[in-house]
């Protein structure tokens, strides 16, 4: 009876013969060895089989449980990961934790960004990844950009991304532990798509590519809101002749240095091969330093 209170159990049946089924609530908790890992398998046999959840929650849910789980696998060089897949009357909730060296180190290791929070900005941008004869840089981003909230912890720091302010990423709490651990959840009543994000970040409607990215320059502000050096303008700009098309979102950013701006805005455009830099939410004083920057000659 207590299951049944906790919505663990559902009871049918009459009173003298009841009959049990699995109730709304459902969770499964599995440790794997990541040598020889198969994620697909593991989502097929281990985990699909206990929901019970509208078709396009499932579908977001494969595509985060494959793509995280495989990050592990390819990415930590840790040897475990353990994942947890829950299910609420109102959410699925989805977690991977591995035992390696952590993302941010890793990333360190492959491109010299030892900084957590411009690691996360490239990340944010998308087509980041350690192995690009392998991967494009794409899973963590679409993952993110699909779940409700997204919670990204590695290496003593910890980052969040939510649905409902999908141009930025927010501080989290870190974990005092080793390795990577991503938390992501679904509203079951999401009408959120896998389809509809590609759709949202491709330029041309019949190629769905990330070919449109956000940067997020919160990220790469110092802790009063100032982007000043020509060093971070840099970092902006990295990597951005990639894309067709690139935001730069100047949400919680409280100004702008003037050696900043005429390094992205001048100098860095300059060299970007006629990639169009849009701004938002820029306020007063930092769109009138970026203006005098863009048009200076």
């Amino acid at each position: 009876m207590r299951l049944a209170a906790a919505q663990w159990l559902a009871r049918d049946g009459t009173p003298r013969r009841p009959m049990w089924r699995p109730g709304a609530l459902r969770q499964v908790v599995i440790g794997y060895a990541l040598d020889g890992l198969d994620e697909g398998r593991a989502w097929r046999r281990d985990f699909a089989p206990v929901f019970d959840l509208p078709a396009p929650v499932a579908r977001l849910a494969q595509h985060a449980f494959t793509e995280l789980l495989n990050n592990a696998v390819d990415h930590s060089g840790g040897t475990r990961v353990t994942v947890s897949v829950r299910q609420t009357p109102l959410q699925l909730q989805l977690l991977v934790s591995d035992d390696g060296c952590g993302l941010f180190d890793r990333i360190a290791g492959a491109h010299a960004i030892d900084e957590p929070r411009l690691a996360m900005a490239e990340l944010a941008k998308g087509r980041l990844t350690t192995q690009p004869d392998r991967h494009r840089g794409h899973g963590l981003f679409f993952v993110a950009r699909t779940a409700d909230v997204l919670d990204l912890r590695a290496n003593g720091a910890a980052f969040q991304h939510r649905g409902w302010d999908p141009a930025r990423w927010h501080d989290g709490r870190p974990l005092d532990a080793a390795g990577t651990s991503v938390y992501a959840a679904f509203a079951l009543d999401t009408t959120r798509t896998l389809e509809g994000a590609m759709r949202e970040h491709a330029a041309d409607p019949g190629r769905l590519d990330l070919d449109r990215t956000t940067v997020p320059m919160a990220l790469l502000a110092d802790a009063d809101g100032v982007l000043e050096s020509r060093a971070l303008a840099r970092r902006a700009a990295a990597r951005l002749e990639g894309f067709r098309e690139a935001v730069l979102d100047f949400t919680g950013v409280r100004a702008v240095g003037h050696g900043f701006a005429d390094e992205l805005f001048r100098v860095q455009a300059r060299r970007g091969d006629g990639l169009p830099l849009r701004t938002l939410a820029a306020g007063p004083e930092v769109a009138a330093v970026i203006a005098g920057a863009s048009t200076a000659a």
